[in-house]
Order: structure tokens, then C-alpha cells, then sequence
């Protein structure tokens, strides 16, 4: 054999098992380095070294998955950094626990969905425990027409008195079952909030604007379902248990001191 015939071998069976850094279409490539009966033999080399070695099909696609996730993840922290001024400040999200608090935890949740009632229980447990964070409650129906009724009357609730917010959705929260107009405001009663007010403010324009900036938002990080947290530079999807909450604040806190 050659001397060029093995250089030129030995690079294509580099590039082979480099596949996931190899961006230039084989064919183009070859043709423009190789004759036919060159180009022919190549394939014959490429096929043979494939089914000889089909791992190397399996790491060049797992290598390239893993580029293609810390890339998305990175995409998602500069759109978190240029987020984070409305995302946690919105002036129409409902803040629990400490103004100040130097770390903010941001909830996406849906009334009806099973794993945000589910994870009430840890969120109170923060708040009673860590008298230094800060919640950000964001609505985010996306399960069918009794959420977005819930989620407005939240916010409703909220517009009419403040203080009264967070029973609200506490009582929201524990509930079990349909959520019919007639139920919320039955709730909304049982807690001290005039429900004919809160039935015409539900139609208020600002609440349909919140709600919209909300998804707007979920949506720009890549969120798509509830739970979900942002909690320092973290996006948190899906339900998380108490020492987990609890474990991402100080994690949060920890990078804020040392940034």
C-alpha cells in the first residue's frame, strides 16, 4: 500500500471515530480529495469499521446530545439572567415570606395540578423555617379552563386585598375536585373576600396580561410544565420535597455570597 493510500486511511478512520466533530458531508469531502476508485474503497473502509465497531455510532451521538444540552443550558441561563429583573420584581406577582429576602424562589403552578398541591405542605415549611427568602408565585394555568378560572380569581383575590392572597390560595391549594366559577367564589367567601367583586375583577384586563406574561415567561425558560422553580441560577422542573427545596435556597445563597 501507498504511503498517501495509509495517511489517507488513517485519517478517515480518525474522522470516523470522531463523527460527532465531523460536520462536512462525507461524500462532498471525499470527492473533493479522491478519485472514484479511492472514494469507493473509503466507503468500503467506513462500512467495515462501522459494523466492526458500531459503538463508536453510540458515543459520537451521545457526544453530541451532550453538547447539545450544556448548549441549551447555557442558552437558558442568559435568558434566566435577562429575565430575572420582571421575573422576580413583577409588580403583579404575589410575594410571600421576606420582601427582602435574599434569595428568591419563583413557583410556576397550576391550581389543579396534583404535585403543586402536593408540595404546599414543603413550601410553608420553608417560609416557617428560613425567615430570609423571598416567594414569587406565578401563575400558570395550563390545564384546561378551571385553571385559568382559579388563577384569575387568585390573582382577583389579590387586587381586592392583598393580605388575603395567600389564604386564598392556601384554600385553592386544598382543595380536591372541580373547580366550577361557583366554587371559587364560594371559597373565596369562606375566607372574608366579597365574591361579587372578585367576580367582576376576574375580568380585568391587567389579570389576563398577567397570566400572559407568566407563560410568556415559562415559556422563554423552557418550561412547560407545573411545578417549576427558579431558585438563584437554577431552573427546577417538576415536583421537589422539602430537604431538596430547602438544600437549592442555601445552595442559592452560598453562590450569591461568593459571586
Amino acid at each position: 500500500m501507498k504511503p498517501h493510500t495509509v495517511l489517507r486511511r488513517s485519517a478517515i478512520l480518525s474522522m470516523i471515530v470522531g463523527l460527532g466533530h465531523w460536520a462536512a458531508p462525507a461524500p462532498t469531502l471525499a470527492q473533493a480529495s479522491f478519485t472514484d476508485a479511492e472514494q469507493r474503497a473509503i466507503d468500503r473502509m467506513i462500512r467495515d469499521y462501522i459494523m466492526d465497531n458500531p459503538e463508536v455510532i453510540l458515543e459520537s451521538v451521545q457526544r453530541m446530545r451532550t453538547r447539545e444540552q450544556a448548549a441549551d443550558e447555557e442558552k437558558r441561563r442568559e435568558i434566566l439572567a435577562g429575565l430575572r429583573p420582571d421575573l422576580e420584581r413583577d409588580p403583579d406577582s404575589h410575594v410571600g415570606g421576606n420582601p427582602d429576602g435574599d434569595v428568591a424562589v419563583v413557583e410556576f403552578f397550576d391550581y389543579r395540578c396534583a404535585y403543586c398541591k402536593r408540595f404546599l405542605p414543603h413550601l410553608v415549611e420553608l417560609l416557617r423555617e428560613d425567615p430570609n427568602v423571598r416567594v414569587v408565585f406565578k401563575e400558570y394555568p395550563i390545564l384546561g379552563p378551571e385553571s385559568v378560572t382559579a388563577s384569575r380569581a387568585a390573582l382577583a383575590a389579590r387586587m381586592q386585598d392583598g393580605d388575603l392572597y395567600m389564604p386564598f390560595h392556601t384554600a385553592l391549594m386544598e382543595a380536591r375536585g372541580a373547580f366550577s366559577e361557583r366554587r371559587i367564589l364560594d371559597i373565596a367567601r369562606e375566607i372574608g373576600l366579597d365574591p361579587n367583586r372578585l367576580a367582576r375583577d376576574m375580568a380585568a384586563p391587567e389579570i389576563e396580561a398577567a397570566i400572559s406574561r407568566n407563560r410568556a415567561q415559562a415559556e422563554a425558560l423552557g418550561i412547560q410544565g407545573t411545578p417549576a422553580f427558579v431558585i438563584g441560577d437554577e431552573i427546577v422542573p417538576g415536583y421537589i420535597e422539602g430537604a431538596r427545596l430547602a438544600a437549592l435556597v442555601e445552595e442559592a445563597r452560598e453562590n450569591c455570597r461568593t459571586c
